[in-house]
């Protein structure tokens, strides 16, 4: 074979493996971060590519990324009871499985210098939020939702981020995530199910004049919990097993509002962001959900 076929193979070969676990479908491991196994449908139409986010040797949840808009559509967790203390000194990470030169499919931290070409036309990177003035890094898999410090360490990656604004960040969407927790903490018997995304609407942030990161519009999250206390007082009986909530990414007008998952639904297909059959749970989380067909 001759010398430039051999390089050729081999370049191609090392692109097989690094795709990985950035796939089509999910595998069965990845698959237990959903509720009953199936991810949200209606967002087909998107260019996406589902990230199984490993780190330290295991899956610790799903995204479903974008790899035009460099931002995550959304994440989807188990969520774990914890006091919600915060994960210190980790660094930000990226996602070798969208990088053409990297040999492992675990997110790893940015080095201190990289090539273009490996990174930045798949996802975003560090450079993209410092010259973010008006937006700081959100986690839609927050490490206040997570309990080990490798599942809370795992959030730290760029394909888990979008850019909010700090008003929202750190007062509305922070203390709406500190309710949720707090709620199932205290309520949620069995397994929390949670998905987080956004919807966006051409919205960029620019660098070196190349559309870099979409600006979500709206932030969205809706958790799933069919094993729940029975006993829970009627202020929180009736978001259960599942319930939801929306809010604007603006600092003039970014109230958290509380609804049914059916109500999230029907809003977010408003938008057009998401297709007419969007479901983010099967069965909507009713405590019989209809089987999966194969």
């Amino acid at each position: 074979m001759a010398a430039w076929a051999q390089t050729a193979f081999l370049l191609f070969s090392i692109m097989l493996a690094v795709i990985g676990k950035v796939e089509k479908e999910l595998s069965p491991e990845c698959k237990e971060f959903l509720y009953m196994g199936t991810p949200p449908r209606g967002l087909e139409h998107h260019s996406v590519q589902f990230i199984c986010q490993y780190y330290n040797k295991k899956p610790r949840y799903v995204t479903l990324y974008n790899t035009v808009d460099h931002i995550p559509i959304y994440s989807a967790y188990i969520f774990k009871r914890s006091e919600g203390e915060k994960c210190m000194d980790v660094p930000w990470m990226y996602e070798p499985q969208l990088s053409t030169s990297s040999e492992t499919d675990e997110m790893q931290p940015f080095p201190r210098s990289y090539m273009h070409m490996n990174f930045e036309d798949a996802q975003a990177v560090l450079d993209d939020y410092t010259n973010a003035i008006l937006y700081e890094r959100g986690t839609l898999n927050p490490d206040e939702h997570q309990n080990e410090p490798d599942d809370k360490a795992a959030t730290y990656t760029l394909t888990n981020v979008v850019p909010v604004m700090p008003e929202v960040n750190n007062l509305i969407w922070d203390k709406q995530e500190h309710m949720i927790r707090k709620r199932l903490n205290n309520y949620c018997r069995g397994t929390a199910h949670i998905v987080t995304g956004v919807t966006t609407s051409g919205k960029m942030i620019r660098r070196e004049n190349m559309n870099r990161i979409a600006v979500p519009t709206y932030l969205w999250s809706a958790y799933c919990c069919v094993d729940y206390d029975h006993n829970t007082p009627f202020m929180n009986r009736f978001k259960f097993p599942s319930f939801a909530y929306y809010g604007l990414n603006e600092d003039e007008n970014n109230d958290m509002v509380e609804v049914s998952v059916q109500k999230l639904e029907e809003f977010l297909k408003k938008t057009e962001f998401v297709s007419q059959n969007f479901q983010i749970f099967v069965g909507d989380c009713s405590i019989q959900a209809p089987e999966k067909t194969a």
